[in-house]
């Protein structure tokens, strides 16, 4: 099997292709949604508005906001993965993909791209390492994007949809429910729990306060 190698990390060429995928899907949800959200009808507007400058330049926004903090949330998961001695891979949900892009057309978004899976012996210690990785990721993301939100144009759009965004993706992915991360971190560490799902859920809603959802 055709494998590239990263800093360590090694990648087979399905998983390439799943992170590629899942990427781009995301980065098409997202912007549809925006466009359904700035009141375009779906059957007669949306379409054509695909097409359009603002459709290019709020795929551009996702993939750089919303699929940098998909990618790198993901990442995070494998590499500590790996630094605890498992096997670790991206695979990525192609049901829900598909379903991600079609509720954007119904003007509601969700994530639900696929996810890392690990196996070998594991703590559970290391286990809630391997799952607050991701949320922890994406709030040094926020950190990372915020210079950018007080920039003018098309830079300080991206930056403070780089900052919303992955505030809400730790937020979201530490509820402590189904298969997000927040279900394990509680079950490792209710101190870890609360100080992460806290810290991000403080973080969105000072993101939607004080940066706000640009307008493109």
């Amino acid at each position: 099997m055709n494998t590239l190698r990263v800093g360590g990390i090694e990648f087979s060429a399905s998983e390439l292709r799943d992170l590629a995928v899942a990427w781009v899907a995301l980065g098409i949800a997202f912007g549809v949604f925006i466009i359904v959200a700035t009141g375009h009808s779906v059957f007669l507007e949306v379409l054509p508005a695909l097409l359009s400058p603002l459709f290019a330049r709020v795929f551009a926004a996702s993939m750089l906001t919303v699929g940098i903090g998909f990618l790198l949330h993901e990442l995070a998961h494998k590499v500590v993965a790996i630094r605890f001695g498992q096997i670790a891979s991206f695979r990525a949900d192609y049901r829900m993909l598909a379903l991600c892009v079609g509720a954007a057309f119904a003007g509601f978004l969700f994530a639900a791209p696929g996810a890392v899976y690990h196996r070998g012996r594991i703590t559970p210690r290391q286990r809630g390492l391997v799952s607050v990785a991701g949320p922890l990721t994406n709030v040094v993301l926020v950190g990372a994007f915020l210079p950018f939100a007080f920039l003018p144009g098309f830079p300080g759009k991206v930056g403070g949809l780089g900052v919303l965004v992955n505030a809400f993706l730790a937020a979201f992915n530490m509820v402590p429910f189904g298969p997000l991360d927040g279900r394990t971190v509680l079950s490792w560490s209710r101190p870890v729990f609360a100080a992460v799902f806290a810290g991000s859920a403080l973080l969105t809603v000072g993101s939607v306060l004080f940066v706000g959802f640009p307008s493109f």
